[in-house]
């Protein structure tokens, strides 16, 4: 997947020097909506640090509690976004004026309690300030607001001098307060006082002013905290890193953590301040031991209640930690739906920043009803590759379970879902992973997940997980914790991460598969998934980068030493455990681990559609490559498919650059489907595993940069277009693709090591010989009528299937002639085809659209007209949909009679603008078309 990846980093646009919080002052000191404010950024630390181009912001306010309000200008629009002027260093101004409410174009009574701001570079890839800043603005009265020390807790020495400002308005008296002893007070409105923090060693103390006006008060206040020495203990026994749950109240964290001082559990538990009780032990006196590791346990929590928390690392950096099953992100849970995960625990938004881990003593265990399930043998294995995102509009397992009929009708015997553990955002094809071990918020909850795997196990389909091991983002906690700002990378003494990437292909930052940490940590991941969720394999992303060589796409000893290793570990927890690799390497080296037992993905995408597209010449739909034999392997381990999700889609590459001869023209929908059953023909009948990509069974054709047909829309969502089994020759093709995977799992032919193929040129053919049974596939990528002389295993009396005739066959080199995109399967032994493949692609039923539906005017603004004409009478229906597929109007136009028909709507009294679908649904057959509304 990774090779296009770089389009998503545009658009995630994170580096990790982005977690340090820019520096914003503002002058006034306590800024009110109907004045002017000048706001001064120190971008030390920060994704512009260094950087010596033009900066701009992109803000907006918090109008009546809504963040991101009256935003100014368009996101990297230099012309309508404000400018900062540099003021030397790493220091700019912006000022905001004639006062922040006619700056931001807000109403007289608007209540504005924040300006909203990330600062930015003036082109891409953008250099930026990162979390978004929010700077408190004050109601019109009395204020008062601490300006030093800044930040909570602050750490200091013992005995140290501590200056503190602080700054009120309207108020008649300041007084400033040490643990509640009054320290001064004054009549005006700063006071600028040093205090000598206390002498004991691990101990809090709280700051506070007040500013009074008579009858009124308020206050800010922080806590001081004195630094203190570590404690040196070993580690309880039987603990690993991560939560460690002890009893029902009791937990025990452990964070490995060489090269760090200090570290702090803060949280829920502790409402999220740090004291000694909560300051964790190291097992190492030397600090710069690679195995320090620090620890505390934590007695006294309710059972069955989340605790929201983090670690305080070296007095600055809050991380959550990398082994929590559950997250909170302030940023996305947002717009997390609460019938997608109920009762989700909200982001503790006043306490802290940046992702919380939960944890929870005394979980209820989720109760498997299916505990001896049996996974495919390799060999036999189709698998069902899906973005959960995209396949369903609600886009959670809990609908995903529900749709499993839908599996089990086409036969597939694995699915595999694309990376489901904890991504950055909510919208992303999993592949800028941020937690291993928890399952994204957005496909619903844990149990959710255990649950649509043990429906699946029910129904005898294996679960396969995609996982991410290459590379992760600016979320992952390990990187967060050893980072090289002034470079912008992981450090040099990170254990888990390279400072540079050694090969050639690179996102984000890569892990050093030769680290003993990265490797445990592996071995964590891949044995929690397969034990806890009983997942029955993994594919795993872009293994060619399990390496730190140059090595690219050659033979690399190092790289298949660390894959081994690793599968080792694998098959020491799940003995039968699929291990897929996305391994795009010399042959050779696949053949070594083919060999070992993995099975590396193999591409035939390019082959397969030049077949169906009808451009054979030069061998270039030759697809022989899927063939393990042709390989010169010894198992059946090419895991071969036509498409992925990586690929553009076979059939909107048909109807879009098809051949064609004469009247024969492959760019029309219906031959188009034709010809992907022809493909299938040629694709499961090859003995070893395969996989398909979602809806590839019925002949999707939304091209994988749809909408916009650039690369930048690559990884948005896509309609699942489930209104595709409404109309005939899709479902058709799904009954193909189902009566294939029978044949292929059903008879032991499709297993035989006696098998060749003839498939370089327009017509092709493949022979399988088999001790019960011979089979023959024949077909014509071509579009023009051939003849081909299949090779022959026997004489005698063949039987085909999708015609359910016999043939004679005389001579081992019979001719067999074919139309254009024609395709047969004959076998030894008479196979009965189920009913629902008595009618082929392109045999459509009565009441038939006789000519093109279309819609006018489009775009519109209120009355839309439908037209089409009907070949015989017939019930009418017009169904809208919105771009995630979901049905949101149907249109009934009765009972018409055969002829030209108009159906008006109102469009705009109906829906918002944007772009929508409509599916004309006449009996069995459907026609769809795209409309805007403006």
């Amino acid at each position: 997947m990774m090779r296009l990846i770089l389009s998503f980093i545009a658009l995630l646009t994170f580096n990790l020097s982005m977690f340090v919080h820019a520096q914003v002052t503002t002058d006034p000191a306590v800024p009110t909506a109907d004045q002017a404010v000048t706001i001064t950024l120190d971008v030390t630390g920060t994704g512009l640090d260094g950087y010596t181009g033009d900066i701009y912001t992109h803000t907006g306010i918090t109008n009546n509690g809504t963040q991101w309000s009256n935003v100014v200008g368009d996101w990297g629009d230099n012309t309508n976004q404000p400018q900062l002027t540099p003021l030397g260093g790493n220091l700019y101004e912006l000022e905001i004026t004639p006062s922040i409410r006619e700056f931001y174009g807000a109403g007289a009574t608007d209540e504005i309690t924040e300006l909203c701001m990330v600062f930015r570079s003036a082109e891409e890839p953008w250099q930026q300030t990162s979390p978004d800043i929010f700077i408190t603005v004050f109601e019109l009265g009395l204020n008062v607001v601490l300006l030093t020390p800044d930040i909570s807790p602050y750490f200091v020495d013992p005995g140290e001098s501590i200056n503190i400002t602080a700054e009120s308005t309207l108020s008649e008296t300041l007084s400033l307060y040490v643990d509640d002893q009054l320290i001064s007070s004054t009549t005006e409105s700063f006071i600028d006082e040093n205090v000598m923090a206390s002498m004991d060693e691990d101990t809090k103390h709280w700051i506070k002013v007040v500013a009074e006006d008579g009858g009124n008060s308020v206050a800010d206040s922080i806590y001081y905290y004195v630094r203190g020495g570590s404690t040196v203990e070993d580690l309880p026994a039987g603990v690993q890193d991560g939560i460690n749950y002890i009893d029902e109240t009791t937990v025990t964290l452990v964070v490995h953590a060489p090269y760090k001082n200090s570290i702090y559990a803060i949280g829920d538990f502790n409402d999220w301040e740090v004291s000694p009780a909560y300051k964790l032990k190291s097992n190492k006196a030397d600090v710069n031991d690679y195995d320090t590791r620090y620890w505390v346990t934590i007695t006294g929590l309710t059972p069955n209640e989340e605790y929201a928390f983090q670690y305080l690392i070296d007095e600055e950096l809050r991380v959550a930690d990398a082994y929590t099953d559950k997250i909170l992100d302030k940023w996305n849970d947002p717009y997390i739906l609460s019938s997608t995960y109920p009762d989700l625990k909200v982001y503790p938004d006043t306490k802290t920043d940046y992702i919380v881990s939960i944890l929870e003593t005394n979980q209820p265990e989720y109760e498997w009803q299916v505990t001896d399930f049996q996974a495919p043998e390799p060999t036999d294995l189709v698998v069902y590759e899906l973005l959960l995102r995209d396949f369903v509009a609600a886009h959670d397992f809990q609908t995903l379970t529900d749709t499993i009929s839908y599996f089990k009708r086409l036969g597939v015997n694995a699915i595999e879902v694309m990376p489901f553990n904890e991504f950055e955002g909510n919208l992303s094809w999993g592949y800028n992973p941020s937690f291993y071990f928890a399952p994204d918020k957005y496909y619903g909850p844990k149990d959710a997940v255990k649950g649509f795997i043990d429906a699946c196990h029910a129904e005898g389909i294996a679960v396969i997980m995609d996982m991410v091991l290459n590379h992760a983002f600016g979320q992952n906690v390990f990187a967060r914790m050893y980072w090289d700002d002034e470079n912008n990378r992981p450090a040099e003494n990170n254990p888990w991460f390279n400072a540079e990437c050694p090969h050639e292909y690179c996102w984000g930052s890569d892990f050093d598969h030769e680290s003993p940490a990265t490797q445990a940590f592996v071995d964590r991941i891949n044995a929690y998934w397969l034990s806890e969720y009983n997942i029955d394999g993994i594919r795993f992303d872009f293994t060619q980068g399990f390496t730190n060589n140059n090595s690219n796409w050659s033979y690399d000893q190092d790289r298949i030493d660390i894959i081994k290793r690793m599968s080792d570990q694998i098959w020491s927890v799940k003995d039968d455990a699929y291990v897929i690799l996305e391994h795009w390497t010399e042959n050779s080296e696949e053949k070594v681990l083919a060999e070992y037992g993995c099975m590396p993905w193999a591409n035939m995408s390019y082959s397969y559609n030049e077949g169906t597209m009808g451009w054979n010449e030069s061998g270039k739909s030759d697809f022989s490559w899927i063939s393990y034999q042709e390989r010169g392997w010894s198992v059946p381990h090419v895991m071969g498919f036509m498409e992925s999700h990586d690929e553009e889609r076979n059939m909107y590459k048909n109807v879009t650059w098809g051949n064609g001869s004469g009247n024969y023209d492959v760019t029309d929908t219906v031959t188009a489907l034709e010809r992907q059953a022809l493909a299938a023909s040629f694709f499961y009948t090859i003995p070893g595993p395969k996989m398909i990509w979602q809806f590839g069974e019925r002949g999707y054709d939304y091209s994988i940069n749809w909408p916009s047909g650039e690369e930048y829309d690559r990884l948005t969502s896509k309609p699942p277009r489930w209104d595709y089994m409404d109309n005939f020759n899709r479902k058709y093709l799904y009954h193909v693709n189902a009566a294939l995977i029978d044949l292929k799992k059903n008879y032991d032919v499709f297993k035989t090591t006696d098998f060749s193929l003839d498939v370089y040129n327009a017509t092709k053919s493949i022979t399988l010989r088999g001790s019960d049974m011979n089979l023959v596939v024949v077909g014509n990528f071509g579009v023009e009528n051939y003849d081909h002389a299949p090779d022959w295993p026997n004489t005698g009396t063949w039987y085909e299937f999708f015609t359910q005739t016999q043939m004679d066959v005389a001579s081992t080199n019979q001719l067999v002639n074919l139309e254009p995109g024609e395709y047969r399967i004959y076998t030894t032994t008479y196979i009965e085809k189920p009913e629902w493949l008595n009618t082929s692609v392109g045999e459509i039923p009565q009441n038939i659209v006789e000519s093109v539906f279309s819609v006018s005017p489009n775009p519109t603004k209120g009355n839309m007209y439908f037209d089409f004409e009907l070949s015989n009478s017939s019930e009418v229906i017009i169904d809208i949909y919105d771009l995630t597929g979901k049905k949101i109007a149907a249109i009934d136009g009765g009972k018409l009679a055969a002829g030209q028909h108009q159906v008006s709507w109102n469009a705009a009294g109906n829906l918002n603008p944007g772009l929508y679908f409509a599916m004309l649904r006449i009996g069995m057959n459907t026609e769809s078309i795209k409309f805007v509304v403006e």
